[in-house]
């Protein structure tokens, strides 16, 4: 194309989390990394040491499944920061913000839960998570003008395991 010919061609602009103008937004995802941080740190904490510590390959299994949840943890931890920031920076707007003064402060918690999470084994840091990313939903569901959707979305997700 020539640049007189992108003068007539209409210039469209869109938002969105993707990169692609599809406006999905939802935290759901951020409730079952949250979920998924709680579970883990849950599996760690119910892991035996193997009876005979002198047993190499019981010690390589057992040290195994503790790397592989430790893992999935922060994986998790992770993703659920990026979702809850997703919904920060591209969803919540301005006006927001002023109906829902504390929604910075909230936002700002559960991210700064998901780096605790990353570093820890906290069984209490992971449930605190997940009160977060609800605290963050329920405001999602009363801006998108669907409060009774926040009841569908706690049916669901609080019955994850």
């Amino acid at each position: 194309m020539n640049l007189i010919s992108m003068k007539f061609i209409p210039k469209i602009s869109a938002q969105a989390h993707c990169d692609i103008p599809c406006q999905i937004y939802e935290p759901t995802p951020a409730k079952i990394a949250a979920k998924t941080v709680v579970r883990m740190v849950q599996q760690v904490k119910e892991l035996e040491l193997p009876k005979n510590i002198m047993d190499k390959d019981s010690l390589f299994q057992y040290f195994n499944s503790l790397a592989r949840r430790i893992k999935n943890k922060e994986d998790h931890a992770e993703l659920c920061k990026k979702e809850v920031e997703i919904l920060w920076s591209d969803f919540f707007k301005a006006e927001h913000l002023e109906k829902f003064p504390n929604l910075h402060e909230l936002v700002w918690e559960a991210v700064k839960l998901c780096s605790q999470n990353k570093q820890e084994i906290n069984e209490e840091a992971a449930q605190k998570l997940v009160d977060k990313v609800d605290e963050i939903a329920k405001v999602f569901y009363e801006v998108k003008g669907v409060p009774e959707r926040f009841k569908a979305y706690k049916e669901i997700t609080d019955k994850l395991y």
